[in-house]
């Protein structure tokens, strides 16, 4: 997987592409419309953070490229890469128990905290990518 150069870009299956943990020095792109809403991502080796009408999205420690990011209200699927192992959190819904798979495998259930908040870190080989999926259980 590439970095999306663009920063934040719109793919035609109506989903969402961002980051590029390639980056020395913080960029972002701020105001970006999409179907009805507001985006922002910031995004550099160290971090991307996603936006949506102000509120949090997205985070990955390390940076991270992000592509085809489907968010409804049951389930959150992307496809992630970086340039090695990464730890991204969501804003999901809070005190609720989700079941997180990665590759396909189900990497197990997790339960979000009292603001939404859920963490999961993920071994990467440099510049690869992996599917997950966040399901509501």
């Amino acid at each position: 997987m590439a970095a999306v150069k663009e920063l934040l870009r719109a793919e035609n299956d109506g989903t969402l592409s961002f980051g590029d943990y390639t980056l020395a020095s913080k960029t972002k792109k701020d105001n970006w419309e999409f179907a009805g809403d507001i985006y922002k991502v910031k995004t550099f080796s160290e971090i991307t953070k996603l936006e949506k009408n102000g509120m949090f999205v997205y985070e990955s420690v390390p940076g991270s490229a992000v592509e085809n990011f489907k968010e409804t209200e049951t389930e959150v699927t992307f496809s992630v890469s970086a340039g090695g192992d990464v730890q991204f959190t969501l804003e999901l819904e809070p005190e609720s128990e989700y079941e997180v798979f990665i590759g396909g495998a189900s990497a197990g259930r997790m339960t979000t905290n009292l603001s939404g908040k859920l963490s999961v870190s993920v071994e990467l080989s440099a510049d690869q990518g992996v599917d997950v999926r966040v399901s509501r259980c």
